[in-house]
């Protein structure tokens, strides 16, 4: 339960407890804490046996602990009946990261080697859509005609 309490945070809690409730009132502050959280996990755990109790024999091994998500999935990898092991082994994302990366960089060189040949053979031969093989440049806007003027206010749109 005090797992993540230090000495130093104990010493703490039971010089601020004398300083609140006095050395005289500190033991029977103490009893009735103590007997509080012994009825509280009383309660609990006469509510988890109703519950068990209720499910029927086939959940009798049922873990409350297992509703936690991260208990769950813990248990689950390592059970491992369904080969997650060595799914979540042979799956390197840093390395799957990396080849998308190279792979991105060197269509993007490629695209901008090809973009240049062609825009030098479009300037040669007069023809734009021979030199690029049949691609469209997605790099490239659309040259769309009057770009100066707006496009129409629709009042009853907006």
């Amino acid at each position: 339960m005090f797992n993540d309490i230090g000495p130093m945070e104990l010493l703490t809690i039971v010089v601020i407890a004398v300083l609140v409730f006095g050395p005289d009132k500190l033991p029977k502050v103490i009893q009735d804490v103590m007997r509080t959280i012994r009825k509280i996990r009383e309660f609990s755990e006469s509510a988890k046996q109703d519950i068990r109790s209720e499910l029927g024999p086939e959940f009798k091994d049922f873990e409350f602990e297992d509703l936690n998500p991260k208990t769950f999935i813990r248990k689950q990898l390592d059970n491992d009946e369904l080969g997650l092991k060595e799914i979540r082994n042979g799956f390197d994302l840093k390395k799957e990261m990396a080849d998308v990366t190279d792979a991105v960089n060197s269509w993007d060189r490629e695209a901008a080697s090809s973009a240049s040949s062609a825009s030098s053979s479009s300037s040669n031969s007069g023809s734009g859509s021979s030199g690029s093989g049949g691609r469209i440049d997605m790099t490239k806007k659309p040259e769309a005609p009057g770009t100066d003027e707006r496009p129409p206010f629709d009042a009853d749109a907006t």
